[in-house]
């Protein structure tokens, strides 16, 4: 057998290729949309792939079945299970709990696991030539290591009113049936640390069924309806404005993205007039770099990181173009990291080296000293998530989630003296330029945030 785990760091996603070397032939579990890692693998081993499986309709990326099965001309292998409002909208074989399929020799045996969501499946793996017994458990959104799948991002992120008491009752039935698994069973999730798909998951890879029956918080309040219940849906991370769209996408007929089309280099005169036309530019450079050096007004600093995408799916229009302001050499990497959330708009770049105009904002960076000074004569914005404010912050400090700033601020005088801050600067940057998009005047920022404020033992509340 063969076996390799790809991760992508921005997304926090996990995928897997199965092969029976024998046969020569492969499965791709809850392929990326950029499927040509996919393909160099198969090329590489001597496998035509064969099979795609999917755990269930996914929120937080555009799965790359369709492409990858249009490339190879593999089946698609995805969930029956759900009821209606749940179907695929697009050829594919339906698989319900208990069917059996096989890969040369390597059998994969299918589990209903809802709870996260209704379609939700996970596969069990037997290794046959070496045991009857199964070896692995692809989990999907189900169980993580240490956590399990959140079930109320239907209600509030698709907007399904009334699901997410349903799911945590299904969720607590799944994991009840993962309990009786065997505790030799590698466990492999969809996704590790920093997906919004749960609320504390591991950043180790993978585990064991066992570890997780000892390790895993589900699996020991799985005998409590109520505590079960209340930890499972209490302090979920806010999920990204995209994760509807995905929802939608993932599961009907959309258009197919094979290969990504040549970047087009712009110049700053097509640029300024293509902001005029409300078409965004999203300025990608280090934090950094853009507190240092300044930034173009009307620009949306999202600087290129692991977060570069779930922050771009938070503010960026599925239905209209936009531009990047990045260096040449880190393009290609920021549209794959795009694409993989569906956002193909792509109008063409701005190199980072390229002349700017002269009239660049300057952001107000304070420190900690100053922070102190004005507290009480600024109203001060704490940007980070509803957990992470309630956890601890700054005295008086309001609360205005950085995924909603738009809609949250948009009463506020726009004369109001404001410091904005996060936990250690990130987020920050883009708040700052919200604000000064939204034609705020006067800001400071308070870049050290929390971080530099506990660092100095200041008190939260």
């Amino acid at each position: 057998m063969f076996f390799k785990h790809i991760y992508d760091k921005s997304l926090a996603q996990a995928s897997y290729m199965i092969a029976c070397q024998k046969a020569g032939v492969a499965a791709v579990i809850d392929p990326k949309r950029d499927v040509d890692t996919y393909l160099d693998i198969a090329k590489q081993e001597g496998f035509t792939i064969t099979h795609i499986l999917e755990t269930h309709i996914h929120a937080d990326f555009l799965a790359g079945s369709r492409e990858l099965a249009e490339l190879t001309g593999a089946k698609m292998y995805l969930s029956a299970e759900g009821g209606e409002g749940w179907e695929y909208e697009f050829p594919h074989e339906g698989l319900k709990d208990g069917d059996e399929f096989w890969l040369g020799n390597l059998k994969f045996e299918v589990w209903h696991t809802p709870g996260h969501t209704p379609e939700s499946i996970s596969f069990l793996l037997s290794d046959t030539p070496a045991t009857e017994e199964p070896v692995m458990l692809f989990t999907g959104d189900f169980v993580f290591v240490g956590d399990i799948g959140r079930p109320d991002l239907l209600e509030k992120a698709a907007g399904i009113k009334g699901t997410q008491d349903e799911g945590a009752k299904q969720m607590l039935a799944s994991v009840r049936r993962f309990k009786e698994l065997p505790d030799f069973i590698q466990l492999w999730p969809g996704h590790g640390a920093g997906s919004a798909c749960g609320k504390a998951l591991g950043a180790v890879p993978s585990s064991t069924v066992g570890y997780e029956k000892i390790r895993n918080w589900a699996c020991q309040l799985a005998d409590d309806d109520k505590a079960f219940t209340d930890y499972l849906l209490e302090d979920q991370p806010e999920p990204p404005k995209y994760f509807a769209k995905m929802k939608l996408l993932n599961r009907v007929e959309r258009p197919l993205l094979t290969q990504l089309a040549p970047a087009q280099e712009l110049d700053w005169q097509t640029v300024a007039t293509a902001m005029q036309a409300g078409i965004p530019l999203i300025d990608a450079r280090p934090r950094t770099q853009v507190e240092k050096e300044g930034f173009i007004p009307g620009t949306l600093n999202i600087q290129h990181n692991n977060a570069f995408s779930t922050w771009a799916g938070w503010f960026l229009d599925y239905d209209k173009d936009f531009m990047l302001l990045a260096a040449e050499d880190q393009i290609d990497e920021l549209r794959r990291k795009l694409m993989r959330i569906g956002l193909d708009n792509f109008k063409g770049f701005l190199p980072a080296t390229a002349a700017y105009p002269e009239a660049l904002h300057q952001p107000d960076i304070i420190e900690l000293a100053e922070v102190k000074a004005l507290k009480g004569k600024y109203r001060i914005f704490d940007i980070r998530s509803a957990k992470e404010y309630k956890e601890g912050h700054i005295e008086g400090a309001e609360h205005f989630f950085l995924g909603k700033l738009y809609e949250l601020a948009k009463d506020v005088d726009r004369n109001e003296a404001i410091i904005l801050h996060c936990q250690g600067g990130d987020r920050a940057a883009i708040g700052y330029s919200i604000l000064v998009q939204m034609g705020f005047k006067n800001i400071k920022n308070f870049s050290g945030g929390i971080k530099a404020w506990t660092a100095a033992k200041e008190p939260l509340v």
